[in-house]
């Protein structure tokens, strides 16, 4: 990790008609960590991921990604930032129609100079790189498991060689055995690729085994940010209830005996 922000955020403002999701967000990710991204329900963490990565515009404010206006580039700008990232959404959000090395190869297919021969091979490579059996390529969503699908979505995120990758919820509705694993897979990744990883999530387990730092929604904008540590010594009420709960204290306790 670097102290060069990859990601800049400014005066975002996000709503649905009266209501005000976000307002004044102010937010740097820096290049090469893994930034957890916490709050209570309503405070927008999935919104606030989709807007980064392009899938929705904000009312106001300013985007910055690899130093670069992602608000007001022009298209082809837009696209060669759109084909640095990589989105792994809840539950995988793969195509019900097509094998998982099929929905791998969407990704690749606006990439130049891809032959057939080529795009299955690279698929192959992501499906193994997530952790997947090779014999799952030609399986279809219906007959994965939850957290097979979850792998597979993140293959598919993995598919352009991003720099950055979005997270949303990657460990929820699974076994604390799956998540643990699916912690383990996504330190690891983030470390040999030296991705920086934008990760929504609720799981205490999760921000202990792969964050570098904690951003804190409350209050429509980014309350606080810091390390694991850092958040612990923090008086504001829900953000003390929530990282010295006892899940909080089980998390910490988990955490303590692997070390």
């Amino acid at each position: 990790m670097t102290s060069e922000p990859i990601i800049r955020l400014r005066g975002i403002r996000n709503q649905f008609g009266a209501q005000v999701v976000h307002d004044k967000l102010d937010l740097d990710v820096m290049r090469g960590e893994v930034m957890g991204v916490v709050g209570g329900s309503g405070t927008g963490k999935s919104v606030l991921l989709r807007c980064i990565a392009g899938l929705r515009p904000p009312q106001a404010g300013a985007i910055e990604i690899f130093g670069q206006d992602a608000l007001n580039c022009t298209e082809a700008e837009r696209r060669a930032i759109d084909q640095r990232m990589g989105v792994m959404f809840q539950d995988g959000a793969l195509f019900s129609s097509l094998t998982v090395r099929e929905n791998v190869e969407v990704p690749m297919r606006s990439l130049p100079g891809l032959n057939m021969r080529l795009r299955r091979e690279l698929a192959d490579l992501k499906i193994a790189m997530s952790g997947l059996p090779y014999i799952a390529g030609d399986k279809y969503p219906s007959e994965l498991s939850g957290g097979m699908r979850k792998r597979a979505g993140l293959a598919r995120a993995l598919a352009r060689d991003p720099e950055i990758v979005f997270l949303d919820e990657p460990t929820a509705g699974l076994d604390p055995i799956g998540a643990s694993a699916f912690d383990e897979l996504i330190k690891a990744l983030s470390q040999t690729l030296g991705l920086t990883v934008f990760l929504v999530t609720h799981d205490l387990d999760t921000l202990h085994a792969t964050c570098d730092r904690i951003a804190v929604l409350a209050e429509k904008r980014v309350l606080y940010t810091g390390t694991m540590a850092e958040m612990q010594r923090i008086e504001h009420p829900w953000v003390h209830e929530y990282f010295h709960g006892p899940r909080a204290r089980a998390a910490v306790e988990a955490t303590e005996r692997t070390t």
